[in-house]
Formats: C-alpha cells, structure tokens, sequence
C-alpha cells in the first residue's frame, strides 16, 4: 500500500475520487483534495481525520478547484506545495461525460467535456510534473475503456479520452529515462455519480442514471485496484473482462464491434440510439 505519500486527487468529492481518498487517507497519506464543491472535501476530511484508524500522520488539504480552469490547477498545486513542500503522485480523476447523438448536440457539450477531462489533465500535470520528476513519483489519469473504442451517444467522452491517452502516452515516452512513473487507468462502468452529472445534448445534466448501478464494480474496489497499479508502477490498467473482450474483438473482428457496441448501448433505457 502506498504510506507517507504526498498524494494530489482531483474530482475527490464523489465516485472514485472519494472512495481513493478514503482509501489512501487510511494508510497515512498526506492528500490534496480538489474538487468544485469545497463543502464536501472538507466533510469528507473531516470523515477521514475522524476514524479512530487513521494514522495520526494523515494530513489533508482541501482546494476548492475548477479543473478546466488553468488558473484554478495551478493556485491548487502552489497551494500543495505550500503545505507539504512535494507532489509525489498526481491522480488525474475527475471527469464529465455526456448521452446524446452528436448530429444533435450542441458543439458547447464537446468543448465543456474536453476542456474537463483533457484540458484539465494537461493543466493540473503541467504545474505537478516538476515536483513529481524530483521524486520519481507517479501522474495517474483515470480514463475509461471509452477511451480505447468508441462508446455510440459518448463522442465528446470518447474523443476526451482517446486524448488523455495519448498526451499521457506520449509523457511517459519524453521521461523514459527520468524515472516518471505515468498510469493510464481505465475502469469499466463503475457506480459513481458521473452518469448522473453526464451532460444531453443542450448541455444540461441528465439528472440520473440509466444503468443499474447495482450491478457495477463500486468505487471502493476500484480504488483498491487503482492504488495496487500505482505501487506496481504498472503503465496500463484495464479494468473488467468484457472490456478486454470488447478491445479484443476491436482488433480482430472491428466491423463486428461497431455492430456490438451500437445494439448493447441501444438497450439503454431512453437511449438516443434507435
């Protein structure tokens, strides 16, 4: 488990965020918690600081941070750094995802959905990454399999997400030899609050979820697996069988996948896909 880590999570106020924060609060970590909602990181450190189990050297810095603004990534790693004087991992995680046609959505949605979950990546590792590179620490991006094969109703998603994959690709191969660790980490449908905060085609929330969130990999476990990669220091992770399975038939048999993939989202409960 990871111990004595200055650890930044951005989107920590909900999903997978939260459940990491928890987690790594717990084995004695120094978090930086950054989120839109300043009144829930502060609840949720407090929750932590709570517990009788957490270490007495657990330390946690609520920023109130809009990642796709660059001003608000770079105050909140100066603010980071201000306290605890390194960055030893970046876990890139929050993110926005959508549910509409693309012949119907407003071109606001795709540039909202890239300036979140590419943009926002960009911007929180460039400040981090000086910090990081001095103590050959880790920058994580939390993508999606969405992020590997195109999700129908998701364009704005899956085009983010092909990005963050590619920039964080493409850092890993410029520090090859500086001893950076960089994690593309990409769960299956996890239960979290994303699909209720995924923006329709004007732009405003779906307001819930059109999945059984039951049926899901929590948030918790996910965590786990997310920070068994980091202290592995593996470069990839995949999260679920039919994920493999979906990428495996991707390669070899793609026109069976486009088939796939449009009649398994069409099952949606009030999908755009008819």
């Amino acid at each position: 488990m990871l111990r004595g880590k200055v650890i930044i999570i951005t989107g920590a106020s909900s999903g997978i965020g939260l459940a990491s924060a928890r987690l790594l609060g717990a084995h004695g970590n120094c978090l930086v918690l950054a989120a839109r909602s300043l009144d829930r990181l502060e609840a949720l450190a407090a929750e932590i600081l709570a517990d009788p189990s957490t270490p007495p050297e657990t330390e946690i810095l609520c920023v109130r941070t809009d990642i796709s603004v660059e001003e608000d990534c770079r105050r909140m790693v100066e603010q980071a750094l201000a306290r605890f004087g390194r960055i030893d991992i970046l876990i890139n995680n929050a993110g926005l995802s959508m549910r509409a046609l693309f012949i119907d959505t407003d071109l606001s949605v795709i540039r909202r959905l890239m300036d979140v979950n590419f943009w926002g990546t960009v911007y929180c590792t460039k400040y981090a990454l000086p910090s990081i590179l001095a103590q050959k620490g880790s920058v994580v991006g939390v993508i999606s399999t969405a992020g590997y094969a195109g999700l129908p109703a998701r364009s704005g998603y899956s085009s983010s997400k092909f990005a963050v994959r590619g920039f964080l690709d493409t850092l890993r191969i410029e520090h090859v030899n500086d001893g950076l660790h960089v994690l593309v980490f990409a769960p299956g449908f996890t239960t979290s609050n994303v699909r209720n905060a995924a923006l329709t085609a004007d732009g405003t929330p779906q307001g819930s979820s059109p999945r059984d969130e039951s049926r899901m990999m929590s948030a918790e476990k996910v965590a786990r697996k997310l920070e068994r990669a980091i202290v592995r220091r593996k470069r990839e992770v995949i999260l679920t069988f039919i994920a493999h399975v979906e990428l495996f038939v991707q390669r070899h048999l793609p026109r069976h996948m486009d088939r796939w993939a449009y009649d398994y989202m069409k099952r949606e409960p009030g999908s755009p896909l008819k």
